[in-house]
């Protein structure tokens, strides 16, 4: 088992480019580059990197400190590179504690295409340009505990394999089936030749209460999330077949989009 390790981080990275993954991992402009860009995420705690192991993903390194490596090694191949230093050393290179022990630079899997992850699916979500991580994490766990078959997200939104994202999921978006929809023009006609009702929630005069559109849903149901700000676009209400909302009590109009995403799963449940 290579288990490397860290004295002075300046010689640390140019021995050892594989340690580039990890630098700065609190500036987001500088991790689409190095994740999305180069095929990469980053699985933050032995549980996390255990899921991601158990789903298939394969680790390119880890980085924890010494305490860790006992159970780092029984989790990953033998050829997997472990990095090892002080807890200040790796926050230094990092930007942040590493207080749930571990990380690891993991290879993203291929997305599948839309049509082979719905094709048997009845309930799919979609999240229409969500931009905050936390919700995206918050939402995938309800998806993973209510039910859902899988999530659509769309070109802008955020990505779900962000590590803020895998680590409020508690790493179901490693479990739950996900792909990237194309824009709306085309987007809505595939759901609908595969046989969905695309369902937007959102406030509108025309609304169907969550509560009614329950109790009689259709087969197939594409439930399309709209962001934390201004909601659904107008691409999507323009496509959605009906639009569904819940109702509200004391003058509150809208709940958060995760706990809306919860509150409306679980109506749906099959």
């Amino acid at each position: 088992m290579p288990v490397i390790p860290l004295t002075d981080l300046a010689d640390s990275l140019l021995a050892s480019p594989l340690l580039a993954d990890y630098r700065g991992l609190t500036d987001v402009a500088l991790r689409r580059v190095s994740e999305p860009e180069g095929g990469l995420y980053i699985a933050e705690s032995a549980k996390v990197i255990e899921r991601a192991l158990g789903a298939g993903h394969q680790p390119r390194s880890v980085l924890c400190e010494a305490k860790w490596v006992a159970g780092i090694q029984s989790l990953v191949a033998p050829d997997v590179p472990i990095f090892v230093g002080s807890s200040e050393l790796l926050e230094s290179l990092t930007g942040f504690n590493l207080h749930r022990g571990a990380l690891a630079s993991m290879h993203r899997p291929e997305l599948p295409s839309v049509e082979s992850l719905v094709r048997d699916a009845r309930r799919v979500v979609i999240l229409e340009d969500i931009v905050d991580h936390t919700n995206v994490g918050a939402i995938f766990r309800s998806v993973a505990g209510l039910g859902a078959d899988a999530v659509l997200i769309t070109p802008r939104c955020a990505d779900p394999l962000y590590r803020r994202s895998v680590r409020v999921s508690m790493g179901t978006v490693l479990q739950v089936p996900w792909s990237r929809l194309p824009e709306w023009s085309e987007a809505a006609p595939l759901l609908h030749g595969l046989g969905f009702t695309i369902a937007a929630l959102a406030l509108s005069d025309d609304a169907v209460t969550l509560d009614a559109f329950a109790a009689d849903p259709p087969e197939r149901i594409a439930l399309v999330m709209g962001t934390e700000g201004d909601g659904l676009s107008r691409a999507a209400l323009e496509v959605a077949d009906t639009v569904v909302t819940i109702p509200m009590l004391h003058g509150v109009d809208s709940l958060n989009v995760a706990s809306a995403t919860a509150v409306a799963l679980w109506s749906l449940r099959v």
